[in-house]
C-alpha cells in the first residue's frame, strides 16, 4: 500500500490541493479524531483524522479534496459530485474504499458499530 511518510506529507499534499482548487487555509491539523475523518469551518479551518495516515495516498486524496469542495458546497448534492468528478473522475470507488476502511476501524473498536458516524 502506498501510504503516507509522516503528517508533513499530508499536510503538504493538502496545501497542494488547495492551491490547486483555490482554496485559502487558514490552519490544518492532523490529529486524532474519533468519529470523522475529516472537518472544515467556513473560516478555512481543516482537521484531518491522524488515521488517515495509515491509509492509502488515494484515499487521502478523496478525503482532501472531499473536505476542500465544502468551502464552495455545504453539502454533497449535484454540484459538489460534479466538482468531485472534475478533481478525482474515479471518485466514487475511493468513496466504496474509505468506506470499507470506516468499518474495518469500527470492527476494532470494542463494543462499537458506528461506522456510519464517520461520514456526517
Amino acid at each position: 500500500m502506498n501510504t503516507w511518510r509522516d503528517k508533513e506529507e499530508f499536510k503538504a499534499r493538502v496545501f497542494e490541493w488547495a492551491a490547486k482548487i483555490d482554496v485559502h487555509v487558514r490552519s490544518l491539523a492532523v490529529r486524532p479524531m474519533r468519529n470523522k475523518w475529516a472537518s472544515c469551518s467556513s473560516g478555512g479551518n481543516l482537521n484531518f483524522n491522524a488515521e488517515l495516515l495509515l491509509l492509502s495516498r488515494d484515499i487521502g486524496d478523496y478525503v482532501i479534496v472531499h473536505e476542500l469542495l465544502h468551502f464552495f458546497v455545504p453539502n454533497h448534492g449535484k454540484l459538489w459530485k460534479s466538482l468531485m468528478r472534475a478533481h478525482l473522475e474515479d471518485y466514487q470507488q475511493l468513496e466504496i474504499k474509505l468506506k470499507q476502511s470506516a468499518y474495518n476501524k469500527a470492527l476494532r473498536r470494542t463494543g462499537d458499530n458506528a461506522s456510519d458516524n464517520l461520514f456526517k
